[in-house]
C-alpha cells in the first residue's frame, strides 16, 4: 500500500476515533508582528507533512501568522487534554480539528470557545451542516475537511457495479462483505435506515433503533471479515477473496488508480459523510489569528487545494470550487449524502455498543 493510503487511513482513524479542539479570551486588536503566531492541531503522519508543505506555508505568507502544527494522539486522548488544560488556562493548541462526536463532548463543558461569523466571512461558502452549533446556536465550530464512506466492489467478481445498498442484504452476496466492526465508524444503523426506513430520523427513538438493529442483523449471514484494520479488508477486497464491501472512497479510487480491480459507488441512497471541525479552545489568547486561520481555510480554492492534496471532500458548496468534475468525483458526490447521527454515540453510546455486540458481531 502507498504511503499515501496509509498515511489517509491513518489520519482518518485518529479523526473517526474522536478529535479536539482549541479557544477564545479577550485579544487585543493591534498585534505586534511578533505576537502573531498559532498553534495548531492535526493529525500526525501524511496528514501533518501535507498541511506543513501545502497549507500551512502560503497561509503564514497571505497572513503573516507563523503556524506551529501539534499533531494530535488518537482517540479521545487529544479531547481529554484540550478539556484538562483549558481547566488550568492553557491550550496545548489553539485550534484542533475534531471529529463530530468530540465537537458534541466538547460542547458539554464549554470547551470550546464560540466563534464569530462576522470575522469568518468564507463561512458563507460552506454547506450549512458543516457549521457546528452549540443547542443555543453559538458557533462551536467550522467544517475542517470531509470525506466518504461508499460501497466497494471487487470489478473481476462484479462486473456490473451495484446501485443500492441492499446489495448487503441480498442472499446472492452470502459470506462476501467486509464491513467496519464498529457501531461508531461504521455508521451501519443509518444505512439501515435510509435504505429501509425512510431516513436517518427513524433512529429517533429506541424503539426505531430496535427496528434498524433488527433489519441490519439480516446482514450477517453475508460478513466473511469485520474489520478493524483497514488495510486487511483493502488486500481481501483487491484479490478478489472478499469482493464487496464499506470503505473509503478516496482510497478505493486510488487504489483503482494503481491498476487494482476495485471500484467505490455511491449508492442511490447516498454514500456516508463524515467530517471533522475546526474548533478554538477556551483557553486560547490567540482569538484574532483563530478567526484569520479558520476563514482562510474556508475559501474554496483553500477547500479543493485539499482535495487534490489531500484528498478531502470540500466542506464549501461545490459550484463554488474550480474542481473539474473529475477531481471533485475523486473525493465527493451531488447524491445527498447520509449523515451520521452523532448525537446517538454521545448520548447512547453505551447501549448502542451493548446492542451491536449482542446482535451483530457476537
Amino acid at each position: 500500500m502507498t504511503e499515501f493510503l496509509k498515511q489517509t487511513i491513518s489520519r482518518r482513524a485518529v479523526l473517526g476515533a474522536g478529535l479536539a479542539g482549541a479557544s477564545m479570551l479577550a485579544m487585543p486588536s493591534i498585534l505586534r508582528a511578533q505576537d502573531k503566531s498559532l498553534k495548531v492541531g492535526v493529525y500526525g503522519g501524511y496528514f501533518k507533512d501535507s498541511f506543513d508543505k501545502n497549507i500551512f506555508p502560503d497561509f503564514t505568507k497571505a497572513t503573516g501568522i507563523a503556524i506551529e502544527a501539534v499533531a494530535e494522539p488518537t482517540g479521545e486522548a487529544w479531547l481529554v487534554q484540550l478539556d484538562q488544560a483549558a481547566k488550568a488556562g492553557q491550550a496545548p493548541a489553539d485550534v484542533s480539528m475534531m471529529s463530530q462526536v468530540a465537537m458534541l463532548k466538547g460542547q458539554a463543558t464549554e470547551l470550546w470557545a464560540p466563534l464569530d461569523m462576522a470575522k469568518i466571512p468564507n463561512g458563507a461558502n460552506l454547506i450549512d451542516r458543516f457549521v457546528n452549533k452549540y443547542p443555543d446556536g453559538r458557533v462551536a465550530g467550522i467544517g475542517a475537511v470531509s470525506w466518504y464512506i461508499t460501497l466497494v466492489t471487487n470489478t473481476d467478481v462484479y462486473k456490473e457495479a451495484p446501485t443500492s445498498w441492499q446489495a448487503f442484504w441480498d442472499p446472492a452476496n452470502a459470506d462476501k462483505l467486509g464491513l467496519l466492526a464498529l457501531v461508531s465508524n461504521s455508521f451501519l444503523l443509518e444505512v439501515t435506515a435510509k435504505t429501509f426506513f425512510g431516513g436517518t430520523n427513524a433512529l429517533d427513538t429506541e424503539e426505531g433503533i430496535q427496528k434498524a438493529f433488527d433489519k441490519l442483523a439480516e446482514v450477517k449471514p453475508n460478513v466473511r471479515l469485520w474489520y478493524r484494520d483497514e488495510a486487511q479488508f483493502e488486500q481481501a477486497l483487491k484479490s478478489g477473496e472478499i469482493p464487496m464491501g464499506q470503505y473509503y472512497h478516496d482510497v478505493t479510487g486510488l487504489a483503482a488508480a494503481d491498476g487494482n480491480p476495485v471500484r467505490s459507488t455511491f449508492p442511490k441512497e447516498g454514500g456516508i459523510q463524515d467530517s471533522g471541525c475546526w474548533a478554538l479552545s477556551r483557553a486560547s489568547t490567540k482569538v484574532e489569528e483563530a478567526h484569520v486561520f479558520i476563514d482562510y481555510m474556508s475559501q474554496p480554492s483553500i477547500q479543493a487545494l485539499l482535495s487534490r492534496k489531500v484528498g478531502t471532500s470540500p466542506t464549501v458548496k461545490r459550484e463554488l470550487t474550480d474542481l473539474t468534475d473529475a477531481e471533485f468525483a475523486a473525493v465527493s458526490s451531488d447524491i445527498e449524502p447520509i449523515i451520521p447521527r452523532y448525537d446517538l454515540y454521545q448520548t447512547k453510546s453505551d447501549w448502542l455498543n451493548q446492542k451491536w455486540t449482542e446482535l451483530i458481531v457476537g
